[in-house]
C-alpha cells in the first residue's frame, strides 16, 4: 500500500489540472449522444441567452426546464434508484396522494449486488425505466454507484458493493437496462460520496492511483460501455474541489477521457457557486436557481463566463433531451405504476439475492409433522419501502416475510407470531431538535418497560414451539440517507432477546433483513442457519419464504465483507473514520428551509485534518473491503463472495489457453463445475488475481472475473471467464495514465475471496 499524505495528493491534483491526456492514449468513447450535434446547432441559434440559462437550473423540485417556444420540453426526473418515487407538489415535499402512482419496490442496491447478476441488473434497469415511462419521466436518479468504504454508511442499502469490479459489471448491466426502454440514467454520487456525516461539507483527501482503481471504475464503465446520459455531482468535496465545480472529475475525467456527452446534474442543494460551476463542467443546478439563475445571467452580461461555455452546457443538455422522447402530460400516469411483469422482476432479484450464511441442516423447513413454528422479530411484519430520510417507494403492495410464509406454508404448519423488540422509528425533527436530558430519561425508562414486555411474550411463545424464525436486522430508519449509523451492532436490544430466546428453545433459524453488514458475534453461535434477505422489495417476503421451505435454493453471495468487530475495518482500523461531531445535513436541510450549514476548511496539518469533521483521509488507499483483510490477514466473520446453498459444487480441470499473455491479449479460463448434491442450485464462481513479483504495490489479490451458473442435481458445465490483460493495468501518477505491470500472476479460481479452490500461475509479458 502506497504511503498517502495530503501534501502529495494536492501536488497530484495539480499534475491532473494541467494534464488531459487520455487515460490509455487511445480515443476516448465515443456517444451516441453526439449525433444530435447538428440538429443541436440550429436549435442554440434561435435560442435567446436568456432561454439558454433557464434550461440550467431547476424549474420545479424535480423538474429543468425545455424551450416551449421551440419546442424543448422540460426534463422531468424520477426519484430514486429502486423505484419510483410517489407524485408530490411541484415545489415542495408533500405527496399529491394520486393512486396510480403506487410503484413497484425493487430491492435495494446491495440486494441487486447479492445476485452477482449483470442480467438481472439489466432486468432491473428495463423494470425501472417501464415505471418511469408509465409517469412521464424522462430520467432516474440512479444507479447508486459508491463504493462501500465503511459498513456503517448510512446509504450502504443503495450502493452496490466494496468492489469496483462487481459494482462496474452491475452498473453496466442496470444503465443499459433503463436506456434501452427509453429512460436516461443518472449515475450517482459522482464522485466519493462514501459516508452520510458531513456529507454536505466533507472533504475527500484521496491519492490518484486509490480514486482511479477503486472509487472511479463503476462510474467509468457506465460511461464507456453503457454510455450513460446523465451524472450526478455528489454534495462532497474531493481533494478540495466540489463535486458540483470540480474541474478534474466533470471536465477532464469524466469527458476529455472517457468521453461522456451528457449533462451534470447538482444533487440538491449541492452547488456553491456561479462560474466555478458551470465552467467546471455543471449542466443543472437543482433543485434552484441561487446560481446558475439570474446571477449567472449578471455573470455573462459582465464577461465573467462566456456564452461559448453557456452554448456548450445547453448543447449536452439538449444532446439527453432529443435522445428521451417526452411523453405528453395527458399520457403519463394513466396507469398503475406498478405492473405484473415489473412484479415479476423484483421477485427474481429477491430470490437470487438471499444469502445464507450458516446452516446445519435446518433448512429447508422440514413441514412433514406440521410444526408449530414461533415468527419472532417486528422485521417479520415491517415494511421497508419506505422509512428514514430520502427516496423511498410507495408501494402498491410488499409482501411481509411473515406474509410471505403465509402464502407458502399454508397449513402445512402452524405459524404463531410474537414481535419480540420495539424497532426503531424514523423521526425527522431528530435530525435537528436535541431532547432535554429529562426528556430522554423519560422515553428511555417506557422503552425498557416495552422492551420487557415484548421480550417475555417472544420467550413464552418461543418455548411452545418446535422451531423459532427469529427474522430482525435493521429497517430503513436505521440505514437512512443523512447520517451513518453509530456501529454496526442489532438495534432495540435483539441480542438480548435472542440470547433469552436460546435458552428455552434452541432451534434457532436466523433471518436478518438488513441492506448493510451487523455484528452477528451473538446470533451467529446460537443459530442453527442464518440468513441475510435484505430491503428485498415488493416480493421480498415471497422470496424468502421458498428460500425457507426449499421451493428454491438460496443462490446470493456477499457483495461487502462481514467482519467480526467494526474495529477490524479499515477507516475504522487507521482512525480514519468517524472524522469528527457529525453536523447539520445538506439534504434535510433543504426540507426542512433551515440554514445551511458552514463549509468546511481545506488548510491544516495531516494531524489536525484527521480531528476535523469535514475532512476524510483515506489513508487505507486501495486496501478498501476484502483487501484490506486479505492483505492484511484480518480474520473476518464472513468473506466477500460468501454463500452456501443446498448443495455442493466440485471444481477441477482449471485450464487457460495460454502459459504467457502480452499485453494486448484477453486471458481465458476455463474449469469443470459440477453440483455433487440432490438439488438444482446456482453457483458464482469468482475469478481472483494475485501478482507474484509485480514492480508495484498491490493488495493480495483483486476479484477479475465471476460467473453465476445455473446446475440440476449430478450435472456438470466447463465454465469459461476472459480477463482482459489492460484491466490488470494500474494508475502511474507520475506520468498519469494507465500503465502495465506485466509480471507473473496467479489465477486463482473459487466460491468466495477466501475459499479458493484452483490455482494456476501465468507469465505477463
Amino acid at each position: 500500500m502506497m504511503k498517502m499524505n495530503v501534501k502529495n495528493v494536492l501536488c497530484v491534483a495539480i499534475l491532473i489540472a494541467i494534464s488531459s491526456v487520455n487515460c490509455l492514449g487511445k480515443t476516448a468513447h465515443k456517444s451516441a449522444l453526439l449525433k444530435y450535434d447538428k440538429q443541436i446547432d440550429g436549435i442554440i441559434k434561435q435560442m435567446t441567452l436568456e432561454e439558454k440559462i433557464n434550461m440550467l437550473h431547476a424549474k420545479h423540485m424535480f423538474v429543468s426546464a425545455g424551450v416551449e417556444r421551440l419546442g424543448i420540453a422540460d426534463m422531468i426526473y424520477a426519484d430514486g434508484p429502486f423505484g419510483i418515487r410517489e407524485e408530490m407538489q411541484p415545489d415542495g415535499w408533500m405527496p399529491l396522494g394520486w393512486e396510480k402512482d403506487k410503484a413497484t419496490f425493487f430491492p435495494t442496491g446491495s440486494a441487486l449486488a447479492a445476485t452477482w447478476s449483470p442480467e438481472l441488473a439489466y432486468a432491473y434497469g428495463t423494470g425501472m425505466a417501464r415505471e418511469a415511462r408509465l409517469r412521464g419521466k424522462d430520467m432516474i436518479l440512479g444507479p447508486a454507484i459508491n463504493i462501500q468504504r465503511i459498513p456503517t454508511g448510512g446509504r450502504t442499502y443503495e450502493y452496490l458493493s466494496e468492489d469496483p469490479f462487481l459494482s462496474s459489471r452491475l452498473s453496466v448491466g442496470y444503465t443499459k437496462g433503463v436506456q434501452d426502454n427509453g429512460v436516461a440514467a443518472c449515475l450517482k454520487h459522482y464522485a466519493l460520496n462514501n459516508q452520510e456525516n458531513n456529507r454536505g461539507t466533507v472533504n475527500v483527501i484521496v491519492g490518484e492511483r486509490a480514486m482511479r482503481e477503486i472509487y472511479l471504475p463503476p462510474f467509468k464503465a457506465a460511461v464507456e460501455e453503457a454510455d450513460a446520459y446523465g451524472v450526478m455531482a455528489a454534495y462532497n468535496k474531493v481533494n478540495g474541489w466540489w463535486c458540483a465545480e470540480n474541474d478534474i472529475l466533470l471536465n477532464k475525467i469524466l469527458r476529455d477521457q472517457w468521453g461522456f456527452a451528457g449533462m451534470v446534474i447538482s444533487d440538491w442543494n449541492g452547488t456553491h457557486s456561479t462560474v466555478d460551476a458551470i465552467t467546471n463542467g455543471l449542466n443543472v443546478e437543482m433543485p434552484t436557481q441561487k446560481y446558475l439563475g439570474k446571477a449567472l445571467l449578471d455573470s455573462v452580461k459582465a464577461g465573467l463566463v462566456s456564452e461559448d461555455i453557456i452554448d456548450k452546457r445547453v448543447r449536452e443538455i439538449l444532446r439527453v433531451r432529443l435522445a428521451i422522447k417526452p411523453i405528453p402530460k395527458e399520457e403519463a400516469n394513466q396507469e398503475m405504476t406498478s405492473q405484473p411483469a415489473q412484479q415479476k422482476i423484483a421477485y427474481d432479484v429477491a430470490c437470487k439475492s438471499i444469502v445464507l450464511l450458516k446452516n446445519d441442516g435446518s433448512l429447508p423447513l422440514d413441514l412433514s409433522k406440521k410444526p408449530v413454528i414461533a415468527v419472532i422479530g417486528a422485521n417479520a411484519k415491517q415494511t421497508m419501502g419506505l422509512g428514514g430520510m430520502g427516496a423511498g417507494v410507495k408501494t402498491l403492495y410488499e409482501v411481509t416475510p411473515f406474509e410471505g410464509l403465509q402464502n407458502k406454508i399454508g397449513d402445512k404448519a402452524e405459524l404463531v407470531y410474537a414481535k419480540g423488540y420495539e424497532p426503531i422509528v424514523f423521526n425527522f425533527a431528530d435530525f435537528f431538535k436535541k431532547k432535554t436530558p429529562e426528556e430522554l430519561e423519560k422515553e428511555a425508562r417506557e422503552k425498557e418497560i416495552t422492551a420487557k414486555r415484548l421480550a417475555a411474550e417472544a420467550v413464552d411463545v418461543a418455548s411452545k414451539a418446535d422451531i423459532v424464525l427469529f427474522i430482525g436486522g435493521d429497517n430503513r430508519a436505521v440505514e437512512s440517507e443523512g447520517r451513518d449509523r453509530k456501529d454496526i451492532k442489532l438495534p432495540s436490544g435483539q441480542d438480548n432477546l435472542i440470547q433469552a430466546i436460546a435458552k428455552v428453545n434452541p432451534n434457532i433459524i436466523t433471518v436478518l433483513t438488513s441492506g448493510a453488514p451487523n455484528d452477528l458475534n451473538v446470533v451467529k453461535p446460537i443459530s442453527k442457519a442464518l440468513l441475510i434477505s435484505w430491503f428485498n422489495g415488493t416480493e421480498g417476503g415471497n422470496a424468502l419464504a421458498d428460500v425457507l421451505v426449499g421451493n428454491i435454493s438460496p443462490s446470493g453471495r456477499l457483495p461487502f465483507t462481514l467482519p467480526i468487530k467494526l474495529e477490524d475495518s479499515p477507516a475504522y482500523a487507521l482512525g480514519n473514520y468517524p472524522q469528527g461531531k457529525k453536523g447539520a445535513d445538506v439534504f434535510a436541510d433543504l426540507v426542512s428551509q433551515t440554514e445551511k450549514v458552514e463549509k468546511s476548511k481545506d488548510d491544516g496539518s495531516e494531524k489536525e485534518l484527521k480531528n476535523d469533521p469535514n475532512t476524510a483521509i483515506y489513508s487505507e488507499e486501495s486496501l478498501v473491503g476484502y483487501r484490506w483483510f486479505d492483505t492484511k490477514n484480518i480474520p473476518v466473520m464472513y468473506p466477500f463472495g460468501y454463500g452456501l446453498t443446498y448443495t455442493n459444487f466440485e471444481y477441477a480441470d482449471l485450464k487457460t489457453t495460454k502459459d504467457t499473455y502480452g499485453k494486448d491479449d484477453v486471458i481465458t479460463v476455463s474449469f469443470k463445475l459440477k453440483n455433487t448434491g440432490s438439488v438444482a442450485a446456482d453457483e458464482v464462481a469468482q475469478a481472483y488475481v494475485h501478482r507474484i513479483n509485480p514492480s508495484v504495490e498491490w493488495p493480495n489479490k483483486e476479484l477479475k472475473a465471476f460467473s453465476r451458473v445455473t446446475l440440476k442435481p449430478g450435472e456438470s458445465k466447463t465454465v469459461k471467464l476472459n480477463i482482459p490483460v489492460k484491466n490488470l493495468q494500474y494508475w502511474n501518477e507520475a506520468t498519469q495514465s494507465w500503465a502495465d505491470d506485466l509480471c507473473n500472476i496467479e489465477l486463482q479460481v473459487g466460491a468466495n475471496v477466501s475459499d479458493i479452490k484452483l490455482q494456476k500461475k501465468i507469465a505477463l509479458m
